[in-house]
């Protein structure tokens, strides 16, 4: 029984996937490293240096800002120590003494990059720099998946100890924009400002979020430079059949980093969008077959043609037309077809009154309905993607 099941499943083959357009060239980018993601699935769309250990400057701000949005009450009053206020490099000028809320204080250092924020959030989670230093680290690695970073600070001023991968990055900032609240600062243009020591108007320092290097579909970002590190980038992007984040590292000037933000994102858009894998969708491969686990998850595809296949582990594997994996995805396997022929095989009765011919007949009909039953399923899930590549 376990053998026929097998048999006719065979016959049910993954397709390779078209669509109308061919992926081009990928981007030339002079920055040292780089890296464009599907902001939804995680997809890898390009990738240079990326497993690379580099500085990462005031990129370090999106690490303290979902860390503080996540652990911290927004609402909490913090209470400026002298050390904050003094902070090195860019500020909202903060004064010792001042009490501002957790929340205003990840705007400010967002948004303008103030160090001086960056160091009063770090005090008012963890009482001192060395103590949130571990606690993030551990955040990182727990909640983000980070494998390669290393932070000794809250703000991203050189440290020889300090440092990420572009990778990283862009893992961090997919996980970060899953969170509402930290989506709306890191898109936030412009914001009143009021404090102790001056009333003003703060602004984003990303020229393509506020407009300055125009390029459509840009939703947020962060800035970031110190001598050691050069000029860095984060940028999201939304299109409407996919959502992108792209991370820069390491040029030499500020046109380079939009220069090369402005192609990733262009690539990423231009070649790949987002599908979903259905929680009800079945894949058949070599007499197995496999599910989501009851999940449904995004996956990419690229817009030209590509192949998809499922290894004997279980994994499916999308490849462009070069033979490169964009995504790969572990599936479950489905255990139901083993369970049913196994009860099949000790259910004795059923076998002595369907005896000979009828007996055949009535086994090649139940063998044809599982046939049917999944080939609808496939065909539905099919269906479904379809519609989303249109």
């Amino acid at each position: 029984m376990k053998k026929l099941v097998a048999i006719i499943l065979l016959f049910f083959i993954f397709p390779t996937g078209k669509a109308a357009a061919e992926e081009t060239k990928e981007p030339e980018i002079i920055s040292e490293a780089a890296i464009v993601t599907d902001s939804e699935s995680g997809a890898v769309l390009y990738a240079k240096n990326a497993d690379k250990k580099m500085y990462p400057a005031s990129l370090t701000k999106i690490a303290t800002a979902i860390y503080a949005i996540e652990n911290g009450d927004l609402n909490d009053l913090a209470t400026v120590s002298k050390k904050a206020a003094e902070a090195e490099g860019t500020r909202v000028y903060l004064e010792e003494g001042e009490q501002v809320p957790l929340k205003k204080l990840i705007q400010g250092m967002l948004i303008n990059s103030g160090n001086d924020a960056a160091w009063s959030i770090a005090e008012h989670l963890d009482g001192n720099i060395e103590a949130f230093s571990e606690n993030l680290n551990r955040y990182l690695k727990e909640n983000a998946g980070l494998k390669n970073t290393h932070f000794v600070n809250p703000h991203g001023l050189y440290d020889e100890n300090h440092y990420t991968t572009a990778a990283d990055l862009a893992k961090l900032t997919n996980y970060a924009l899953k969170n509402e609240t930290f989506r709306e600062i890191y898109g936030t243009k412009e914001l009143k400002w009021t404090g102790k020591s001056w009333d003003t108007t703060i602004f984003t320092h990303h020229r393509m979020l506020k407009g300055e290097v125009p390029f459509e579909g840009v939703t947020g970002g962060k800035t970031g430079f110190v001598d050691e590190a050069k000029q860095t980038l984060a940028t999201s992007a939304e299109y409407e059949s996919i959502k992108l984040t792209a991370i820069v590292l390491k040029a030499e000037y500020k046109r380079d980093i939009y220069n090369d933000t402005k192609y990733l994102l262009d690539y990423g858009h231009s070649n790949f969008e987002t599908a979903e894998l259905s929680s009800t969708e079945v894949f058949p491969s070599d007499g197995k077959t496999y599910t989501t686990g009851g999940a449904n998850i995004p996956i990419t595809l690229p817009k030209g043609n590509y192949e998809e296949n499922i290894t004997a582990k279980g994994k499916l594997q999308i490849k462009n037309e070069s033979g490169r994996i964009i995504q790969s995805v572990k599936l479950i396997e489905d255990k139901q077809d083993e369970v049913v022929s196994s009860q099949l095989n000790t259910d004795k009765e059923p076998e002595k009154e369907t005896t000979g011919y009828y007996g055949k007949a009535g086994l090649a009909l139940f063998l044809f309905g599982i046939f049917i039953l999944v080939l609808r399923k496939n065909l539905k899930a099919k269906a479904r993607r379809r519609r989303r590549r249109v």
